[in-house]
């Protein structure tokens, strides 16, 4: 039997390669909208990512304490899927730039086609995160740049010493 949906029940998904105070900005509004929040970390065939897909669920635990109504779960395949199985009615996006407005507006076209009781809903980026993504700050951290005023302390230690050690999830 399907699980029933609930709006109440929203999923964040992303790479969150590393999760950064963009991301944790869009968490904290989306668990003022929300009675529960699902940050959902998956796998994008697109992306080699730096940090396996445990060690990102591990960092996004490190930085949701304050955030009582906010989980984190690892996920494979298609979001929409993933939103469904944990019987969220709503995926949360963030919005950065109208290259993204573009991006989104394709993916939950697609979304919609693929499960129409699923909603997209779009969060603005904070003036202060419009300009952050994940492959900026590592490349950032490649050449020893100041990441402190984009990364939480702990996630930007595990940044540094995983740029140290040159390992990467292939």
């Amino acid at each position: 039997m399907p699980k029933a949906l609930s709006h109440r029940i929203a999923v964040y998904p992303g790479t969150f390669d590393p999760v950064h105070y963009g991301h944790l900005d869009v968490i904290e509004r989306g668990s003022r909208v929300f009675d529960r929040l699902i940050v959902g970390v998956g796998i994008n065939p697109e992306k080699a990512p730096l940090f396996t897909q445990k060690d990102r669920v591990d960092l996004v635990r490190q930085v949701i304490g304050p955030f009582g109504n906010v989980s984190v779960q690892p996920f494979d395949g298609l979001a929409v899927a993933f939103a469904r199985q944990v019987g969220a009615r709503v995926m949360l996006r963030g919005l950065r730039t109208t290259s993204d407005m573009e991006n989104e507006f394709t993916m939950s076209l697609m979304n919609r086609n693929l499960d129409s009781e699923i909603e997209t809903v779009f969060l603005m980026a904070g003036e202060a995160y419009s300009h952050l993504s994940s492959t900026l700050l590592r490349q950032i951290a490649a050449f020893g740049g100041g990441l402190e005023k984009f990364l939480p302390p702990e996630i930007k230690a595990a940044l540094e010493k995983r740029m140290g050690d040159g390992t990467q999830e292939k």
